[in-house]
This record gives structure tokens, sequence and C-alpha cells, in this order.
């Protein structure tokens, strides 16, 4: 099958030992398998482009047919395009795998079809029952932020510090921040290159007070709320669980608000 770079690959991983029609129809049904795991492991919101050739399994070509119309249909309602590329690997060589007349692909327990990853193929129809992982490899590009020079640890990243462009979101397995208002404003966790996508594991919050900064406290209960003040034990963010000591000597937790104040729930 012919293929491009916005087109998944498919190279052939099965061994030439196998009977020539029991390669064929496991290709098939693995290249089927492949797209429609892939689609769904996008979350609805993947476009794949293949191209379906020749159906030696009768209904196998016009079924992934149907996975990518699915899939393009979701991505249009969903409105956040993911231009989806697989490839396949290889099996070991070394394998000596018995005539199979079905092939059955899975993904294994634990495993989900984004970066590098593995599908399962097992023989269900054949004299000998067999067992083999694969290796896959699923790239998603879409939109992303990069940035345009390296960040130091605990800078504030402002609007003009990132670009849009078109990124492999499945290279890590951190979440890619596709929206400037959940990373303008927040500090950079550690050293950040150039060219990097901004993702969820690179940001953290501002800090908002030190240890050992005095606070205000707010203790809220059914109807009423109590201010008061407390020494913070350690610094505290926005969303993040603080512990407070009281005037009185009580140490109470609490979770920093946008302002600075610490509301404890009773």
């Amino acid at each position: 099958m012919p293929s491009s770079p916005t087109t998944p690959s498919f190279v052939s991983p099965l061994p030439r030992r196998l009977p020539v029609a029991a390669r064929t129809v496991a290709m098939r049904c693995l290249q089927g398998a492949v797209l429609g795991l892939a689609l769904a492991g996008g979350g609805g919101t993947a476009l794949a482009q293949a191209q379906v050739g020749a159906d030696p399994v009768p209904g196998l070509g016009a079924l992934t047919q149907r996975w990518l119309d699915d899939a393009m249909a979701r991505n249009q309602a969903a409105g956040l395009p993911l231009r989806m590329e697989v490839s396949v690997g290889a099996l070991d060589p070394r394998l000596r795998l018995a005539p199979c007349a079905r092939i059955e692909p899975y993904l294994p327990p634990g495993a989900r079809l984004w970066g590098r990853t593995r599908l399962g193929l097992r023989c269900v129809e054949g004299p000998t029952a067999w067992n083999v992982y694969l290796p896959v490899t699923v790239k998603a590009f879409g939109p992303a932020w990069v940035l345009n020079a390296p960040v130091a640890p605990g800078a504030v990243l402002t609007a003009n510090d990132a670009t849009e462009a078109e990124v492999d979101w499945a290279e890590e397995s951190a979440a890619v921040m596709a929206n400037p208002e959940m990373w303008v404003g927040q500090v950079a966790a550690r050293q950040l290159a150039a060219g990097q996508a901004l993702r969820q594991s690179m940001v953290r919050p501002p800090q908002l007070f030190r240890a050992g900064a005095q606070v205000k406290v707010v203790a809220q209960g059914p109807g009423y709320a109590v201010s008061s003040a407390g020494q913070a034990m350690s610094a505290g963010a926005v969303g993040q669980i603080v512990r407070i000591r009281m005037d009185n000597g009580k140490i109470v937790s609490g979770t920093v608000s946008d302002s600075g104040t610490v509301v404890v729930t009773l």
C-alpha cells in the first residue's frame, strides 16, 4: 500500500513463513484494526487519512472506510483537527508462527494507541494457538503553542513567549495546552527550551505567598464564614492545599484561592 507523510504507513510485520493467504488476511485485519483502535484512542477528535486498496477479506475494506468516515464526522463536530499517522513495526524475524486462518488484533491491557505502543496479534483459528506483540507508533498532529526562546525555571509565561504551530500531540504523555489561557501567567516548572510545545507538566501556578508569611484564612461552614489570620507553613499557589498555623497554635488545612486567601471548609 503506498504511503506519504500524511498517510498511515504500514510495513509488513508478518513473517514470510506464513502461507500467502494467511499473510494477506492478517495484514488487512491488522491495518483495519490499527486504524480503528487509533481513532478510538484519539478521543473521537482524530482525523485519519488512509488508502483502502483491494479487499481480500469481504466487507473489511468497507468497515475500515466507515471508521474513517465516522472519525471525520466526529472531528468536524468537535472542531479540533488531529491528523493521524500510524506506523506499524516488524515482528521478531526469529519467530516461527504456525499457519493461521484467522488472526485477531487487540489492544493489550494497560496499553493505549498513543505515541510508541504495541498491538497484540493472536491466532484464533488454526492448528496451533499463538500470541505476539507488534510495535506501533501513533502520531497525532494538531495545533499547539511552541516556545520562541528558552524560558528559565520560575519565569512567568506571557503571550509573547510562544507561537502557534502544528506538533505531534502524541510525542509525549503530558497533555498539550492548546489554549493560551491555560499557560499565560503560569510559571515555568523547569528549564524550557526553544521549540518545545507547551504541555501541562511544564508549568505550575504562580506562588502567591512564601512559607512563614501571614495569610488571611476564611473558615466556611453551612450558612456562615469566619475570617482570621495565620502563618503559612509552606509556600502557596492557586489551587494548592496548604497548612496554616493559627494564632491559637491550632493547625488547619485549606485551599489557596486566586486572591491568596486560604479557604478552610468546616
